[in-house]
């Protein structure tokens, strides 16, 4: 296992959040203390889910990788509509759209990767002391 602060999704989830934190910091007062701050504690639960994910083994990962998919998608909801709302520059808000987007593929990837894992795992554990022509078995309507 890597440490989680060696992940590259969580150092992209890092950045982000650095990135979301100033962006906050020049918001206009309602705005600062509504969307701002949903949109900070939705990244810091996002970068939380990753490394809880990072620490558990294989078969608790996926629901935590879930959770934090969700929290990507609550980020990129609400930073839309802080572009939306001009409560962000356009920069700003293409820089932080191609961290989410690097972000969620990541997350995505990995994701997969442990599905495929767990359903290679069943196939296996289904298969044991059986021969292949044991695997499948087919039954003849009589008909």
């Amino acid at each position: 296992m890597a440490t989680y602060d060696n992940l590259p999704v969580y150092k992209q989830t890092y950045d982000l959040l650095l990135q979301l934190f100033r962006v906050c910091q020049n918001m206009e007062r309602d705005f600062k203390f509504t969307l701002g701050e949903n949109i900070k504690k939705e990244i810091i639960e996002l970068i939380i889910n990753v490394y809880r994910a990072n620490c558990r083994d294989n078969m608790e990962k996926l629901p935590l990788l879930r959770c934090a998919q969700e929290n990507v998608e609550v980020v990129r909801l609400l930073l839309r509509l802080l572009n939306d709302l001009k409560q962000i520059g356009l920069k700003e808000f293409i820089a932080a759209n191609e961290k989410i987007e690097s972000v969620s593929k990541q997350m995505s990837a990995w994701a997969y990767s442990l599905s495929r894992g767990t359903a290679n795992r069943e196939v296996k554990k289904g298969s044991e002391g059986q021969s292949p022509e044991g695997l499948f078995t087919f039954q003849e309507s009589a008909g």
